[in-house]
């Protein structure tokens, strides 16, 4: 019918965005997570990189200190019991989440195991609502629900396009279910 011709995606079948035509809402539909994909990776990565860059940051007391932060939002903090889990090491809860937003933000970037990165970041997310942001009022004020929320397409589709997931993909394809060889 020519009406479902022009409804790209539209069907329920499940054949869905990956049978859209080849012309541009084709295009468009098959690559709409890419710019949520680079900003995310960039934005965790930037984080990553300016936590450990940062020697107030990294410290467990002094202003700006993420010791000095945990003091403030413990409080607040909807979970306090994560708060003070962290409180128990401030610098070296420092270095893991700088570490944990480096591999997120270059897993997501280079699509190398999307899905997981998503969980990552959505985890990271979830901590920093529930600890940090959630005292801010009104809740749309505070960016870290809004992450979460961001990388849940991500979650839920990993990284099918312009990745290093769909190059081992497009290899398994060729060779068989062998990964290597």
């Amino acid at each position: 019918m020519v009406h479902a011709n022009r409804t790209i995606g539209a069907d329920l079948g499940g054949a869905g965005v990956e049978s859209a035509g080849a012309g541009l809402r084709g295009q468009l539909a098959r690559h709409a997570l890419l710019p949520l994909r680079l900003f995310l990776g960039a934005t965790f990565l930037y984080a990553g990189i300016d936590k450990l860059t940062d020697p107030a940051f990294l410290s467990a007391s002094g202003a700006g200190s993420l010791g000095e932060m945990l003091r403030q939002v413990h409080d607040a903090a909807a979970l306090p019991q994560l708060v003070e889990i962290a409180q128990k090491s401030p610098v070296g809860f420092g270095y893991a989440i700088a570490a944990g937003e480096l591999a997120v933000g270059l897993g997501i970037l280079v699509g190398l195991l999307g899905r997981l990165a998503a969980f990552g970041g959505a985890l990271i997310s979830l901590m920093l609502w529930l600890t940090v942001s959630w005292a801010t009022t009104p809740y749309y004020y505070g960016n870290d629900l809004a992450y979460l929320m961001a990388w849940v397409p991500l979650l839920l589709a990993g990284t099918p396009r312009f990745s290093l997931d769909a190059a081992l993909a497009n290899r398994r394809k060729r060779h068989g279910a062998q990964l290597f060889g």
